[in-house]
């Protein structure tokens, strides 16, 4: 499945990850080698899940292993006992992508206890809290492999998720060609970075706080897109 055919029944599914971090989703995990698996933590209705496992399928068919406690009820499942999970199985299923994915229904601390497999992607989706999110860090950085990505959704306007990534990712010496797509910072995980990539980095992250600065002016869509193409290409 393309990135195009996946994106009309990404679609469908209730979540809140934009067309441009999905279709950056697809290419991470197309791009793995099978070194390691790759890890969601934070399935929801399974949007995100769908774009990660259609890119693994058009490239080496690495496993994906989707954590999520699933303890909300669904969009469409309000006031009934089923919870998100049996949402989230239609989904995957409906997609054509429920033989390359592995659903662990607990919290990401919880999972993280006997996860003893390499990883070379992890996105980081979970509860947005500030604590939460760097619980997650801490515990599923040594986890990753050196080379192995690490990316996070909503670091532009959430407190949680911002702070975390630039702190620990942005200003760390573990991580090189740290970029962002709209709201998703994804890096890569070095044993030692350079001081080059480091004053890489700090550039990277001025152009992220840019970028939240623009969010909250009332741009026209054009606008904001032709900002985004903009942004895109200064961080080549």
């Amino acid at each position: 499945m393309n990135i195009k055919e996946t994106k009309k029944i990404a679609n469908k599914i209730f979540g809140w990850l934009s067309d441009r971090e999905g279709e950056l989703l697809f290419n991470l995990a197309k791009n793995c080698k099978g070194r390691g698996v790759i890890v969601e933590i934070g399935s929801c209705n399974g949007r995100s899940t769908v774009w990660l496992a259609s890119g693994s399928k058009s490239g080496n068919k690495v496993k994906i292993y989707a954590i999520d406690p699933h303890s909300t009820p669904s969009k469409h499942q309000k006031g009934k006992r089923n919870k998100s999970f049996e949402e989230f199985k239609k989904n995957i299923k409906n997609a054509g992508v429920d033989d390359i994915i592995i659903p662990i229904v607990k919290t990401s601390e919880e999972a993280a206890k006997t996860f003893n497999k390499p990883v070379e992607l992890i996105f980081i989706d979970g509860d947005h809290k500030y604590e939460s999110v760097k619980l997650d860090f801490d515990l599923w950085f040594p986890k990753v492999i050196n080379g192995g990505i690490m990316a996070f959704h909503d670091t532009l306007s959430w407190p949680g998720p911002k702070k975390v990534v630039d702190n620990f990712v942005y200003k760390s010496k573990h991580f090189k060609n740290v970029k962002f797509v709209d709201s998703i910072t994804f890096a890569q995980k070095v044993e030692q970075n350079t001081l080059r990539d480091r004053i890489k980095n700090r550039y990277v992250l001025l152009l992220k706080k840019i970028s939240e600065l623009a969010s909250k002016l009332h741009l026209s869509e054009p606008i904001k897109d032709i900002g985004k193409e903009i942004i895109k290409t200064l961080q080549k």
